[in-house]
């Protein structure tokens, strides 16, 4: 089976619908019009829901990647550094704000989750943040007990909280950052 063909006028065009419509009234049809193609173009290529649902995903995932790294190779402790980490994780919600708001809980799940469960954050999200927090309780500057499902913890705990402060509750982004990031981060250091 040929692999369905995606440019990026098809992406954009599958999130400003999903942003506009949400994931339950994302149609082919309407991903067409927002891309400027007909319906028939996404048919031939093989595009459907599920295509385009791993196809932002796959957007987010290297989004992420892109905004933790610099934390990876950053001068300065661990704490630092995860700090770092967690500021551009903010970031990359805050651009992806109405995306994240749009998708319903199960294409979340699809997105961020691995499949078993009881379920961790997939590692593509969570493994920058893991790496941080081995390299705290290797110099005993961070307390994790268990790095990969404190980073899941972390990832979630600082993404969902900062986008619910944003969008919930209208706070500005400095703001919300501070709070969630200082919060997070006295949960982590060692005593």
């Amino acid at each position: 089976m040929e692999q369905p063909v995606l440019d990026i006028r098809l992406l954009d065009g599958a999130r400003r619908t999903v942003e506009r419509h949400g994931w339950g009234g994302l149609t082919l049809q309407r991903v067409a019009d927002a891309a400027g193609v007909s319906r028939m173009t996404l048919h031939r290529r093989g595009v459907s829901r599920e295509v385009l649902l791993a196809a932002l995903g796959e957007q987010l995932e290297r989004e992420y990647r892109e905004a933790l790294w610099p934390a990876l190779t950053a001068a300065g402790t661990p704490l630092e550094r995860l700090e770092l980490a967690l500021a551009s994780l903010c970031e990359v919600v805050d651009r992806n704000l109405e995306l994240l708001d749009a998708l319903g809980h199960a294409e979340r799940d699809a997105v961020f989750h691995e499949d078993r469960k009881p379920a961790l954050t997939k590692a593509v999200f969570t493994e920058p943040v893991r790496r941080l927090l081995a390299d705290g309780a290797a110099d005993g500057s961070l307390r994790t007990p268990d790095p990969e499902e404190t980073a899941t913890v972390l990832f979630n705990l600082v993404g969902h909280t900062y986008r619910h402060l944003r969008i919930g509750h209208g706070w500005a982004p400095e703001r919300a950052r501070r709070e969630v990031i200082e919060l997070a981060l006295h949960g982590v250091v060692a005593a």
